[in-house]
């Protein structure tokens, strides 16, 4: 079924992707498939499916502007279908999978028939693994599920999902994973382990590289001799920034920058005021992707202190500002973190990640070293990683049948 010029025809679902209303939701996805779609070798259709809740849930502000969303639009050359589907927001869960694979199936019938896909793909393992092989089930065609972290560390142990995670692992053609240690995660839950590949994340080089120190500083009114640390990420429990404010308590005179949003702000703002260090702790709410670089390039330590992840991008985003990490000894950090010049795992406290910040400190790696710890990670390398992937996958499934 491959196109007559030889390219990958691929339906890849994808439930977290960037929209004008989100522009940083899932920019990691956005920044893939962008490549992807340079390499030349795919034609490549991104569905990314919203879910909006019945009467009056749907009069929230948030799920009206969803509603406003184009149903077709092209998006750095990608182009992206946004069918809508039913769901039950915080309980509604369980039902995900099944009632976005119903909304999207007539879509991927009328697609197929117009030209017919190689391949149908899953950014995500729940909910979108699950509706990507019942799918390409009903379609004849081969699927793929790609693991990022805590679609396995979350869905696949929570009630109601893990079975359906299970399941979609076993079903699915092929597996993808962005650290050796998620691969093993995913097989302890059952998954077959043969099945996944590795395919780390990507960068981009050009806008993730050291920026002049003074000028980020002066741009974000920090002292210019100040101790700065930065966390980025959505305020979530999960991603531990309560910690990080416990370990700037131990670190005097420096200064946290949370660039995120999410529900914890408020509980993390009281925290600070409580240790005396609200002065101390910036909150910058969601900073644009684009700006990250200079943020970056304007601290001394990047800090996550994360209970779960795959492969963080934001890790590798630091590293190739020059930003030594500070992180918890998970999985992919330990696959990433190999040098001391990269950074430190810490325990998920503050006392012990003020004490790993403070050996950084100590001895300052160079910046060449620090860098040396990105090398290899492109949006160029990880998007003929994929390509080359979904090609074998397609092609073995042909001989197959």
């Amino acid at each position: 079924m491959t196109l007559p010029d030889g390219r990958l025809r691929v339906l890849s679902l994808a439930t977290l992707y960037p929209n004008d209303s989100a522009p940083n939701f899932g920019v990691f996805v956005e920044r893939q498939m962008q490549a992807v779609v340079r390499t030349g070798e795919v034609d490549l259709v991104v569905i990314n499916p919203v879910g909006l809740p019945p009467f009056p849930l749907s009069w929230h502000a948030r799920y009206r502007r969803l509603a406003r969303l184009p149903a077709h639009e092209e998006r750095g050359g990608v182009t992206v279908l946004r069918p809508r589907f039913s769901l039950i927001p915080a309980i509604g869960g369980p039902l995900n999978a099944r009632l976005l694979a119903d909304a999207v199936l007539p879509l991927a019938r009328q697609l197929h028939a117009e030209q017919p896909f190689d391949l149908i793909d899953a950014q995500f393992f729940y909910p979108d693994g699950p509706a990507a092989v019942s799918i390409a089930r009903d379609l004849g065609l081969p699927s793929s599920i790609k693991a990022r972290g805590a679609d396995i560390h979350y869905w696949g142990k929570a009630f109601g999902t893990a079975g359906q995670v299970r399941k979609a692992g076993r079903e699915a053609t092929g597996l993808l994973a962005v650290a050796a240690g998620l691969a093993d995660n995913m097989a302890a839950l059952g998954i077959p382990r043969e099945k996944i590949a590795l395919h780390r994340t990507g960068l981009d080089r050009q806008a993730f590289c050291p920026r002049d120190r003074a000028a980020a500083r002066s741009r974000y009114d920090l002292p210019e001799a100040a101790t700065v640390l930065i966390t980025i990420g959505s305020l979530i429990a999960r991603k531990g920034q309560v910690h990080a404010i416990d370990a700037l308590a131990q670190l005097p005179g420096a200064i946290l920058l949370l660039a995120g949003a999410g529900p914890d702000e408020g509980s993390l703002k009281a925290h600070a005021a409580r240790l005396g260090i609200a002065a101390q702790v910036r909150f910058l709410g969601a900073v644009p992707h684009g700006d990250l670089p200079q943020l970056l390039s304007a601290a001394d330590v990047f800090v996550l202190p994360t209970a779960s992840e795959g492969l963080a991008n934001a890790w590798v985003e630091a590293l190739a500002c020059g930003v030594p990490v500070v992180t918890t000894p998970i999985p992919g950090a330990v696959e990433l973190i190999t040098d001391p010049a990269y950074g430190r795992l810490a325990p998920r406290s503050g006392p012990a990640i003020a004490a790993a910040v403070r050996e950084i400190l100590a001895a300052p790696p160079p910046r060449e070293a620090v860098l040396r710890g990105a090398d290899g990670f492109s949006w160029e390398a990880n998007a003929a990683a994929l390509t080359a992937y979904w090609r074998r996958l397609a092609e073995t499934f042909r001989s197959a049948g």
